[in-house]
């Protein structure tokens, strides 16, 4: 039986509503302005949009943000474990990976990678400070363009994953460890059986957007020439001189990529904060529809309408 005490009163928003309009009128005025733009040329958009080239730096494009994502993660897995040793060695070395990939900017490091011959003429891996060699290769041949890409931001990315890895396993209950110790678990599988799937709630959202946000900087490889998405739109340009529309086919591609990412994400994150969510709990579409309706934040008891008065 309904509370006699509330009432449904109707709020009336009206500066919602001329919002809503201005936005929808500013929205379908510039859709309309680019549909119309000569200047655009939609033509050029539509030759390329789907050209043999475009299609090699989208593999290219692809390959490196998995590739970064797996270096990262990985990577980025043992860092935040070495942040929470006790050992004041691994302490130290993981918060100086961390000060410095996280405190050059990306575009910098892509640089230095790209040209590190400059630096190093021979990769050579061996005995410090002896003339024993195991291994030795020409710097330019180790680290062609895709594979400086790769180090740049893998390793880049590795110094946030570790952050977000952290955070994670900090906000795991210690008791859950502590429960496993007292069953006879090592460390190690305590941390990958008990704590790391628990704290995959609080790191598959950020890991989402690190991701996606991954798979938009891979345009930085154009300055070392990738062959990504970017470096070969930028190739196009350079010979037509069709800025805008080249532009056009890469926002187009990189915004298709986008979405399409945000499908398992959605799913990632439904699936590891199942028993954490409310049930009952209103959808955004439905809550939008009920504001719609006029319906929105408009239970109020009789004693507050009266007080308001």
């Amino acid at each position: 039986m309904p509370d006699p005490q509330l009432e449904i009163v109707p709020v009336r928003n009206w500066g919602r509503w001329v919002a809503a309009v201005a936005s929808v009128l500013a929205l379908v005025g510039l859709i309309g302005s680019l549909a119309k733009n000569d200047n655009l040329r939609w033509d050029i958009v539509g030759e390329y949009l789907f050209a043999d080239l475009v299609f090699d730096g989208l593999a290219t494009t692809l390959w490196l943000t998995a590739a970064a994502m797996g270096l990262g993660l990985g990577l980025g897995t043992l860092v935040a474990v070495m942040r929470l040793s006790s050992s004041p060695v691994l302490y130290g070395l993981a918060n100086l990976f961390v000060w410095v990939f996280r405190g050059t900017p990306l575009l910098v490091q892509i640089i230095f990678w790209g040209y590190a011959a400059a630096l190093y003429s021979q990769v050579k891996i061996g005995i410090p400070f002896t003339e024993v060699t195991f291994f030795q290769a020409d710097t330019n041949a180790l680290l062609t363009p895709a594979v400086a890409a790769l180090l740049a931001l893998g390793l880049n990315e590795a110094a946030y994953a570790s952050e977000i890895v952290r955070a994670g396993i900090q906000s795991v209950d210690p008791g859950q460890a502590e429960a496993a110790h007292s069953l006879g678990m090592r460390p190690a599988l305590t941390m990958r059986r008990i704590v790391l799937p628990q704290a995959m709630r609080v790191i598959i959202p950020p890991m989402g957007n690190e991701t996606i946000n991954m798979l938009k900087m891979t345009a930085l490889v154009s300055v070392i020439s990738a062959s990504d998405l970017m470096s070969n739109i930028q190739a196009v340009y350079a010979q037509n001189y069709q800025v805008i529309p080249m532009l056009t086919v890469a926002s187009i591609w990189y915004l298709a990529l986008v979405t399409l990412l945000g499908i398992p994400q959605a799913w990632l994150e439904r699936r590891y904060g199942r028993g954490t969510t409310l049930r009952g709990q209103v959808s955004p579409l439905r809550r939008l529809l009920g504001a719609a309706a006029g319906l929105g934040d408009t239970v109020r008891t009789k004693n507050d309408k009266e007080r308001s008065r």
